[in-house]
């Protein structure tokens, strides 16, 4: 947690000691109805702002990761997106001013379920107003204009963050001029719903989220462990899992190892990978916050803006310029989901282009596989 934050901070809020704070117009309005009042955005920035205000690149995330991409003086932590963004790197901080927001409704600083409403003095848990990825949008937005930025040079959106990108184009046009959508879509597909709809009910089914009221020693960490080894499954491909563990059994010294004491424990490799992410993930993210995350992407639909045509609805964005990138392994979010982007965008005049990479680490491609995602990165933003 941030001793600095300039509020109020709940026990489930876990905020990179980097973060600054934009606070949001108040009443927001939320798209699903209701309003917030005195709520805030976390984000952080590398680079400089020229003096036209027109080398900002706006970054917006998928579901957990908070606004620390990378490495700062105020946060000399290694960022979740370390290898892309910095100077010299393909999100180069010596040409652009790069800012990254974490989402609304996350429990990484901006205001969600997790944080203490200011009205009440209590936290918000389920009396947080229905999350859409509009709102996330719209707050991004408010972030962009309290900065002083009239026109960002490029919106990138990475997995939920390529969601949240398409809806600020759509509800702020004129705000980017380009676009790089990584591993996102215009709609969630029924394989990604069930997926999520799983999450979620483990969450739920869990006696200690007692619809929402758990506290620190009554936390559902059996309900979080299911979800994100659930989510875990789907980020990589069946090819990695095959090459990367292939039947490896543990060894007796392992610490996830139950031996005769738990004969339908854990006995392979594979299955202590997914142990060791659940637990470091557990306490790490607030279980009401990836209720609401988890739903906002399922709502979530370009095709209410064109008439119920998905092509339609990417087509009403104007850009000049826009990539979509995703790994052909991908099976939360298909490659041919970025396809279709840019195929949309194109349609409403944009100069699109679609690289499907031959990643073998499915969704988390962009996360890790650098030397493919990178160089396409590099080049859109280069010719910039």
């Amino acid at each position: 947690m941030s001793p600095a934050a300039p509020f109020p901070v709940a026990p489930s809020e876990f905020i990179p000691p980097g973060s600054r704070f934009h606070t949001l117009a108040s009443p927001f309005p939320m798209k699903r109805g209701g309003a917030l009042r005195g709520a805030r955005i976390a984000y952080e920035t590398w680079g400089t702002l020229n003096p036209r205000r027109d080398n900002a690149v706006l970054i917006v995330t998928g579901l957990s990761p908070d606004a620390h991409a990378a490495s700062s003086t105020d946060d000399p932590a290694p960022g979740w997106w370390e290898a892309m963004l910095g100077p010299g790197k393909p999100v180069d901080s010596d040409r652009w001013f790069v800012v990254c927001v974490n989402s609304l409704g996350s429990c990484k600083g901006s205001t969600g379920p997790a944080s203490i409403d200011p009205a009440s003095g209590r936290v918000y848990r389920l009396d947080f107003p229905e999350l859409s990825i509009e709102d996330v949008a719209d707050a991004a937005a408010e972030v962009v204009h309290g900065l002083g930025i009239e026109r960002l040079a490029c919106v990138i959106g990475n997995s939920m963050g390529g969601m949240t990108a398409l809806a600020l184009l759509l509800r702020h046009p004129g705000l980017a001029r380009t676009h790089i959508n990584i591993s996102g879509s215009a709609r969630a597909l029924p394989f990604s719903i069930a997926v999520r709809s799983l999450q979620r009910e483990a969450i739920r089914l869990d006696p200690n989220w007692n619809n929402g009221e758990y506290d620190d020693a009554t936390w559902p960490e059996s309900g979080m462990r299911i979800a994100r080894k659930l989510g875990v499954i789907t980020y990589r491909s069946a090819l990695e899992w095959d090459g990367r563990f292939g039947r490896v059994r543990l060894d007796e010294s392992s610490p996830f190892n139950g031996g005769e004491e738990d004969p339908f424990g854990l006995e392979f490799q594979v299955e202590s990978y997914l142990e060791g992410h659940a637990r470091r993930f557990v306490r790490r993210y607030d279980p009401n916050c990836y209720l609401y995350m988890s739903r906002s992407m399922d709502w979530f639909d370009v095709a209410e803006h064109g008439g119920g045509d998905v092509h339609a609805g990417l087509a009403k964005i104007r850009v000049e310029r826009a990539l979509a990138i995703g790994a052909r392994t991908d099976i939360l979010f298909p490659v041919q989901q970025q396809q279709e982007i840019a195929e949309g965008l194109a349609e409403g005049g944009a100069q699109a282009e679609f690289i499907g990479m031959e990643s073998p680490q499915g969704h988390d491609a962009f996360l890790v596989d650098i030397a493919r995602f990178g160089p396409a990165v590099r080049n859109f933003l280069g010719r910039l």
